[in-house]
């Protein structure tokens, strides 16, 4: 089967071309970084209108590039939701159109099952079960993962997503939009332990997370050597070390909890802070202790893209599954709401 995903739950379009029998045969994305850049954050109808002006051009590109003629797509697969509501939006009428037009089923993907299948694009991809930590702009949650659709959530963050908190400590630092890439880049320069900010939550029980205390403990000290007039290029990076090292170090800690309570091995972790190489490092070294395996995609498969939907859309199709005629997204869409294959 050969299905055409497409992604625009929020600021970025992917598109991509999945079959069933020789995997992933073509992606692109276009990227509205520099369109929100100016306003510090995603503006929502702006980011429609470029999802309406470039789904189209990057589906033609994308076919004409994987040599695939349209009438040779078996399904169409799209963001259903979570997400910005008018993105998904234009998402979801495209792809349900187009799919009639050409007399193939349709099949509304939930975003963050995209994000967890993610690393079955790889050569050697996770056997299930496994445990799966989702770290994105939007969402922290821990998942036990027993198939496609059969999904226990274990924890979440009850407040800031560890991506948001990436974002905001960038804000805060001064850096580009978005600043959770930048906080990343910033921290390989900063001195290790120079700043010891708090690791939240890890002394209660649970596993849920919370960030919005560690944002304000950095924004204290931000605040205190600008002050002091000794916030300089290497105090900067300092505190983004520090920030970084307890985020890592809270869901490294979480992690192992839900491993040892579900006495499961494998753990992936997916979303776009999965692509931060100190996290895969730390969390490696934690598996590798405790006799278990990390899994993780490319980074490119790790921010919002269209194979990512392209493969899962595949795999409720096979199984029988597909949307009605309606078309229908929900920006809030509890994961554990999906059906089993």
């Amino acid at each position: 089967m050969i299905v055409l995903g497409i992604e625009t739950s929020c600021d970025e379009t992917g598109v991509a071309i999945y079959d069933s029998e020789k995997g992933l045969l073509g992606d692109k994305l276009y990227s509205q970084v520099k369109t929100h850049a100016e306003f510090g954050g995603v503006v929502p109808e702006l980011a429609s209108r470029d999802h309406i002006r470039k789904t189209s051009p990057l589906i033609q590109e994308l076919l004409k590039e994987s040599n695939i003629p349209i009438g040779k797509l078996d399904g169409v697969a799209y963001t259903a939701g979570p997400g910005l509501i008018g993105p998904l939006l234009v998402g979801a009428s495209f792809g349900r159109s187009l799919a009639m037009g050409l007399g193939v089923p349709a099949i509304g993907v939930h975003h963050m099952e995209g994000h967890l299948l993610a690393p079955m694009l790889e050569n050697d991809p996770p056997q299930f079960p496994f445990v799966a930590l989702l770290v994105s702009g939007g969402h922290t949650q821990l998942v036990k993962v027993a198939n496609i659709g059969s999904y226990q959530l274990l924890g979440e963050s009850i407040d800031d997503a560890a991506g948001e908190a990436f974002d905001k400590v960038g804000k805060m630092l001064g850096l580009p939009y978005p600043g959770g890439p930048h906080v990343a880049k910033l921290a390989l320069n900063g001195v290790p332990g120079k700043f010891s900010f708090p690791r939240p939550m890890v002394n209660r029980p649970g596993l849920d997370f919370s960030f919005s205390g560690l944002k304000t403990s950095v924004k204290s000290s931000i605040d205190e050597l600008s002050t002091e007039g000794k916030l300089d290029f290497q105090a900067t990076a300092d505190i983004a070390r520090g920030f970084e090292d307890a985020v890592v170090a809270t869901l490294t800690i979480k992690c192992r909890r839900a491993l040892e309570s579900t006495g499961l091995m494998k753990l992936i972790i997916a979303g776009g802070v999965s692509a931060n190489q100190n996290l895969r490092e730390v969390l490696g070294s934690a598996m590798s202790d405790m006799g278990g395996r990390l899994y993780y995609a490319k980074p490119e498969y790790c921010t919002d893209n269209g194979a990512m939907i392209a493969y899962a859309g595949c795999r409720r199709l096979l199984a029988g599954q597909k949307s009605d005629l309606s078309i229908d997204v929900r920006p809030r869409w509890p994961i554990e709401e999906l059906n089993s294959l």
